[in-house]
Parts: structure tokens; sequence; C-alpha cells
């Protein structure tokens, strides 16, 4: 693809890889050379390839940058031996490979959230409640915990689903584990922002009393354009205030890119077709 003074300006965003190399190794050949690459989260787990997607990622320097994924996230906690591997995790190449110390490393030192020319990127979604200062912010406290001396500890106390709604007094590891909860893992919500964990369907199987993340009536991010993933069931959504890039790359569908310029007539979006590498019924 020729480049072009306007593609150079604005990078691309990338949906959830989860281990398809392959995949990623098509879509990079439809996309200006010079453009910057922004991935969603979630490069690795479930898939045919975690390591080498991953280590494609890290070698394309200052090129590319991506915030941390549940199944990223995930897979540091097995590195650290605080969290057992899942019986549909494909994460023992990574795991095993002579590099890994150095990619674990590079991956734990990936940001949780990040706004850029107006756009605010991370893996799931953001709580009604927080501004975009403010989802930095939090997104910086748990980026300090897991880049420190005592990351392993931190992580083996992060996760459960009891951790499911925001209020401005939690402190401590309860703090973190919600704001890991909503950047990681969020789909649905209620207006107050109680996070639900079970529903994994699309729009249309939303919980009673419960919303889309993005649909929330007073979401105080509305007016930032949110770039995110997660949500395969969900697909690609281009909205001025949404872009959403999980098209089910893993399953079957397609990885997807969106050119985030900010007119949203100008978001070009590039795909390519991927093999099935997991059953979501399996």
């Amino acid at each position: 693809m020729p480049d072009s003074p306007a593609s150079r300006l604005h990078p691309y965003a990338i949906g959830d890889l989860q281990g398809c190399a392959a995949s990623l190794e098509q879509l990079v050949t439809k996309i200006p050379n010079d453009a910057p690459l922004r991935f969603v989260g979630d490069l690795v787990n479930r898939g045919p390839a975690s390591y080498r997607a991953l280590r494609m990622v890290r070698e394309m320097g200052e090129r590319a940058e991506s915030v941390l994924g549940n199944h990223d996230i995930h897979l540091l906690a097995v590195a650290a031996g605080v969290r057992k591997p899942g019986r549909s995790d494909t994460l023992d190449d990574t795991l095993r490979a002579p590099d890994s110390e150095e990619l674990l490393h590079w991956l734990r030192h990936r940001p949780l959230a990040l706004h850029q020319d107006g756009f605010l990127l991370v893996h799931a979604g953001v709580l009604p409640q927080w501004t975009v200062e403010q989802t930095l912010e939090l997104a910086g406290e748990v980026e300090r915990a897991l880049r420190g001396p005592d990351w392993k500890a931190f992580l083996a106390d992060i996760f459960g689903n009891a951790a499911d709604r925001w209020h401005d007094g939690l402190r401590g590891i309860e703090r973190h584990r919600v704001v890991v909860n909503a950047l990681t893992r969020l789909r649905f919500c209620t207006v107050d922002g109680v996070i639900d964990f079970k529903t994994k369907e699309g729009l249309g199987k939303a919980p009673e009393g419960f919303l889309p993340w993005f649909d929330v009536p007073a979401r105080r991010t509305r007016d930032t354009t949110i770039v995110c993933g997660h949500w395969s069931t969900l697909g690609l959504v281009m909205r001025p205030d949404l872009v959403a890039l999980d098209t089910g790359c893993v399953w079957g569908g397609r990885l997807t890119a969106v050119r985030l310029a900010p007119n949203p007539a100008e978001r070009d979006v590039v795909q390519v077709e991927c093999p099935q590498s997991c059953d979501p019924l399996g």
C-alpha cells in the first residue's frame, strides 16, 4: 500500500490478537509502513502462536504500543507462579521460550490505559463515574505496582469477581482489583457502575438492570473517543465516541485495524479473515 502524508499522521488501532501471529503478519501488509500501531491488549492466549505474536509486537519497537488485556495479565500471573493455567490456555510456548523473562518484563511494563491525540485506549471499558484523567491516574497506580519489585505479590491478590463496583473511598488492593476488572473485563454495568462478569453475549443479552458500559447515559468519558477490544460478540462498532475492535480473530472471525483519525468519516477499516484457532463452545 503506498504511503501518503495523511496516513502518516494517524496511528492504526488493532484488535485482540490472542496469539494469532499469522493474522497479524497479513494485516500489517495492508497498513502503511510508517503508521504507528496501537494494540488494545490480549496479545496472547487461546490462539496458536502466543510467543510469536508477543515477540512480533515487541520487536516493532517504538512503532507499536499495547495496553494490557485480561489474558496478558493472566500470563504474567501464571509466569509468576500465583495463578494456575486454564484448560484452554496456549501459553507454554511463551513460558518456555529462551527469552521468556525478557518478553514478560516488557509485557508488565505496558500501560493499562493510553491517551493520545484525543483517543483513550483501554482493553475492555471505562466505568461511568470515571473521567479520562481519573482513568489514567487509576491505571497508573496499577502500572506502578506491576513494574515494581513486588509485582508477583501484587498479582497474587489482584483477581476476584467480588470487586465489582467503584467508590472513591476504596484503598489498597480492593481499589486496584476494581480498576483491573473495569479496564480489562468490563462489558455490561449498571448506571451506578456495578460490573456484570457473567454475560459474554452481545447487546441483546444484557442482564436486567444492566447496560453496555458505553451506553450509560451519564458516562463521564462520553466526550472522548474510547478505543477498546475484549468483546468479540459485540464485533466492530464505529461511533464518534467509540471504536470497538474485537472481531473474533481467534474464533475464526477477522482481525481488524482502524485508522484513528479525529474525523470519524476518515477512520478507515482494514481487516483480514482469520482461520478458527479456538472453539468457542469447547
